[in-house]
């Protein structure tokens, strides 16, 4: 049998048996033959599925269901005939969803190295949206703002024209949020004033599945995050807005949602109310721990007042 060591960087794959199912997934890209239009319809709508678990399941759950289902279609392209384009898409978006999934476990390498495969598959398959994917995607583990500010400014590229609009709507949000972090309180009311005319017009529900997280919830909440930063007048009525649309039973987005509201108030002086959403959101985070959550955590904790040193002590203890 072949030794297979590449990694993405640079050396040869070696043959169908590579270790990692990225890079089955590189090896595989170019070559095909037939598969029935009903096995290509299937793995397509099981890759969609994927992403849509993803608001329910937590990481740990989705992983072993991801990489089985990066197999299957890695299998199958080789043989996708008039199918390849298709299914080198749901290839891509499979392995963007497993490297948030890796992200999210704290695996940042190989993040990383499913991003670069989604990338390629995008170039492949010539679907510049699936570039922004990953790009969006990656745009959370980047070194510094500024440089998720130019990742998202690329991204912000493919998702121009007509069934793109969430996905524009969240990319404009995201580079909101980062232009404020950065500082540059200008840039990011422009980013956001395009996210908020980009989701007036889109629908989540009907667009790409990987989008279907941003819900109007979850738009609120990238405001928020983008208001509190910069001390911003409406920030109040944004985050009454989104405690009404997050009600019960809240998913891993949902306990994300939750911190960024509650740093937000913090952030913007609105002790009493952002403490009192902090004790919701420790909770939560308990109950459903991701990496976005842990994040939240530390942020939520750093902003919190002396007489809450208990509270923020808890969530320091979930941050680690």
């Amino acid at each position: 049998m072949l030794n297979r060591r590449k990694l993405m960087g640079g050396v040869l794959v070696g043959a169908a048996a590579a270790a990692e199912p990225w890079c089955r997934l590189a090896h595989a890209l170019g070559r095909g033959t037939k598969i029935d239009g009903e096995s290509a319809d299937m793995l397509t709508r099981r890759a969609s599925a994927l992403h849509i678990s993803e608001h329910h399941l937590t990481a740990q759950q989705l992983r072993g269901q991801v990489e089985s289902h990066l197999d299957a279609i890695t299998a199958a392209l080789p043989r996708a005939g008039q199918h390849e384009r298709a299914l080198t898409v749901a290839a891509g978006e499979t392995a963007a969803l497993a490297g948030w999934v890796a992200w999210d476990l704290g695996d940042h390498r190989t993040a990383r190295a499913y991003y670069k495969v989604t990338a390629d598959c995008a170039d492949a398959a010539g679907h510049p949206p699936l570039r922004a994917l990953a790009l969006g995607y990656a745009s959370y583990g980047a070194n510094t703002p500024s440089r998720a500010v130019e990742l998202l400014a690329t991204a912000a590229q493919d998702v121009r024209g007509p069934g793109n609009g969430t996905a524009a709507a969240w990319i404009h949000a995201r580079q909101a949020e980062e232009a404020a972090n950065t500082g540059d309180d200008t840039a990011a009311l422009r980013a956001l004033d395009r996210a908020r005319i980009a989701y007036d017009f889109a629908d989540y529900t009907a667009e790409q599945a990987w989008v279907q997280f941003m819900t109007p919830a979850r738009m609120d909440s990238l405001m928020l995050s983008v208001y509190g930063q910069l001390g911003h007048q409406q920030l109040s009525e944004a985050a009454a807005d989104t405690m009404e649309r997050l009600g019960e039973g809240l998913s891993d987005s949902g306990v994300v949602i939750l911190g960024d509201l509650a740093h937000a108030l913090l952030q913007g002086g609105d002790i009493g109310h952002g403490a009192r959403v902090a004790q919701q959101f420790a909770a939560a985070a308990q109950t459903r721990p991701n990496t976005m959550g842990r994040t939240r955590a530390a942020a939520v904790a750093a902003r919190l007042p002396h007489s809450e040193r208990d509270l923020a002590y808890h969530l320091q203890e979930l941050a680690a």
